[in-house]
């Protein structure tokens, strides 16, 4: 039957999930049970396109992508793929009508980072955030106004910040393996290099700013999504944090992280907050 291989499917988006990040799992398991397996699948999506350009690198990128692509435009046209991860995106792509532009942005920019090292200007830097980023809090906003365009056009701009602010902190993290092992430089006008601290502080205002209008959505979401998303948000606001206080020297030579205790005491912190309407 096809419901079973449609449950597979879906638990195999969640199996990537769980164990590509630990973060972005404990924060989708504080979604309503109704909305987070939808959740599952565009992250399980996004990451199997983001591993081909970031990960596979004793293979032919270009062409697995390319075959990830075609596979990808045939699902969302005939239902269906023998791939899990893809059967289980089209579901949610068709259930919440998520617009075919925002996939095709994040495949933009996906291809980008396929033969792309430097971004030396705003607009290109932008036009990768919104590709890699903004859309996928798109997608995840969809589900979470269960398709309400009138809702969804309300917080859509919020969406995008937050999406910004995630990307950027993942980039200001990853600066050493990005430049070391994939040979990129997303930042613009910033020599990584010498990333001294006027430079680092100037990235980190600019997430700032991401996060204060993505917390203005935030508060105006759905119940089922709610304390998830604000879950996340307060995980990446506790890590840009760490990395304000860390010297711009050692976040180029280290991955700050935090600790799997202090996950969980947001957690706990981040509940008692939403419970008490204290955020």
């Amino acid at each position: 039957m096809k419901a079973i291989f449609d449950h597979v499917s879906c638990e195999c988006s969640k199996i990537v999930t769980q164990s590509y990040s630990t973060s972005f799992s404990l924060a989708t398991k504080m979604l309503a049970s109704s909305i987070r397996s939808d959740i599952y699948n565009i992250y399980g999506f996004v990451r199997c396109a983001d591993e081909i350009v970031d990960a596979f690198h004793d293979y032919d990128k270009e062409a697995l992508f390319n075959r990830f692509e075609e596979d990808l435009d045939s699902t969302l046209t005939d239902k269906i793929s023998l791939n899990p991860i893809l059967n289980a995106f089209q579901h949610t792509y068709h259930k919440y009508d998520i617009p075919r532009h925002l996939v095709n942005s994040f495949m933009k920019s996906m291809r980008m980072d396929l033969n792309k090292s430097v971004y030396s200007t705003e607009e290109e830097f932008n036009e990768y955030i919104y590709g890699s980023a903004d859309v996928v809090g798109l997608m995840c906003l969809r589900v979470f106004v269960k398709g309400d365009d009138d809702r969804y056009e309300t917080l859509k701009d919020s969406a995008m910040a937050l999406g910004s602010a995630f990307q950027k902190v993942n980039f200001l993290r990853d600066l050493k393996a990005d430049y070391e092992h994939l040979n990129r430089s997303y930042f613009p006008n910033t020599n990584l290099l010498e990333l001294d601290e006027i430079s680092k502080q100037r990235i980190i205002e600019e997430i700032k700013a991401d996060f204060k209008a993505g917390y203005e959505g935030i508060v105006q979401l759905p119940p089922e999504a709610k304390f998830g998303v604000y879950t996340a948000y307060k995980y990446y606001y506790k890590l840009l944090r760490k990395l304000q206080k860390t010297p711009s020297m050692e976040i180029k030579n280290t991955r700050i992280r935090v600790a799997n205790y202090q996950k969980f005491g947001l957690l706990a912190k981040s509940y008692v907050n939403y419970k008490l309407n204290l955020y």
